[in-house]
């Protein structure tokens, strides 16, 4: 049941995406930050943490779910290093997220040999 809610909330999204890359003239790249965007202010609210354990990995693998992960580290390090903590506490939260996101990049673009159109 856990694969089957996963699998529903995170088509629900991609869904959600699909209707406003059909329907809207936003580009992918402002899709994408609506969606971390959104992430982090319901996490900011309290929000998406019920709905992230409720949804399961269908709610913390989109970008959504990245976003709420911005903005967890960016809380914690605001209540570790003050003001200094909400600019390194996002990249702290994230960082292996993003090092992951660069390291399979550069491998498949090695494998792949990607060229310019």
């Amino acid at each position: 049941m856990e694969y089957l809610k996963a699998f529903l909330v995170g088509g629900a999204i991609c869904a959600v995406v699909q209707i406003l890359m059909d329907n809207t003239k936003m580009m992918p790249g402002r899709i994408m930050v609506t969606l971390v965007v959104t992430g982090t202010i319901l996490g900011a609210l309290g929000l998406y943490e019920p709905f992230a354990e409720w949804a399961g990995a269908g709610a913390t693998v989109p970008l959504l779910g990245f976003g709420n992960n911005l903005w967890k580290g960016v809380y914690k390090g605001l209540g570790e290093d003050g003001f200094l903590g909400v600019f390194k506490g996002g990249f702290t939260a994230s960082a292996v997220g993003i090092s992951g996101a660069l390291i399979f990049g550069y491998l498949g673009s090695l494998i792949f040999k990607p060229k310019m159109k």
